[in-house]
């Protein structure tokens, strides 16, 4: 499966950050509750979304699989 390059700017609404960090969304949002993942920015009252810079931040330090 071919990357995508995104701006490290850019942000990310949920979907495109599991598309990029395969985990299910209720694991994701107890991730981000337990601090193993990245906060979100609030964008309105009911609208959140992520930096693309923190979403390769966390897969950068995830360990190689053997």
């Amino acid at each position: 499966m071919s990357q995508t390059i995104i701006n490290p700017e850019t942000l990310l609404r949920l979907p495109k950050v599991l598309q990029r960090f395969p985990v299910s969304r209720s694991d994701w949002y107890a991730g981000v509750r337990a601090g193993k993942y990245p906060a979100p920015l609030k964008l309105g009252e009911r609208s959140v979304a992520w930096r693309a810079s923190d979403i390769d931040a966390l897969i950068d330090a995830l360990p190689l699989a053997r």
